[in-house]
This record gives C-alpha cells, structure tokens and sequence, in this order.
C-alpha cells in the first residue's frame, strides 16, 4: 500500500465516524441514532480491518527480506551453543 492509499483509507475510516457523531447530534427522532450507529460501526470496523492489513503487509514485508539471497561475500555466522558445565567435568570422572 502507497502512503498515499494508506492515508486515504484511514482517513475514509475517520470521516464515516465523525459523520456518524455529527447524525447523532443533529438528526432527532430513531433516525439519527440508528444511522449514528451504522456509520461509526462501519468506520470503526473499516479501522480495525485496515489495522490488521498493515500488520499483514509489515510481516509479508519482512519474510520478503529474510528470502532475499545475500551477497557470497558476506556469510552469517551463527553463535556456538553454550554448554552448562565447566570445561573440568572431564576430570572428575576418575
């Protein structure tokens, strides 16, 4: 997603909220509640499914640069396993 999508997509998110509080204030009657929770319940919902979508992307994004070959001169070394007991177990078994 470009910054630009990103930002028109949460931005959609906040305006149906805010469209939802401004129904709520200024429509009277069973109206105005019911369309109040229908646009905030669609806004918020669009929120938290865009939430899980970036989060989606970010590790897509990182698998992407584990699989990525590295160049042949620059090796990963791995650490040595570090081992419980002293270098002197050896002579204490005789």
């Amino acid at each position: 997603m470009t910054r630009r999508s990103r930002l028109t997509a949460f931005g959609s998110a906040g305006v149906l909220v805010i469209a939802g509080v401004v129904c709520a204030l200024t429509i009277g009657g069973d109206v105005g509640p019911i369309a109040a929770f229908i646009l905030i319940g669609l806004g918020l919902v669009l929120a938290t499914s865009l939430a899980f979508l970036e989060v989606g992307l970010s590790e897509d994004r990182d698998r992407a640069r584990e699989l990525k070959p590295r160049p042949r001169g620059i090796a990963r070394r791995r650490p040595r396993p570090r081992l419980d007991r002293s270098r002197s177990h050896r002579r204490r078994l005789k």
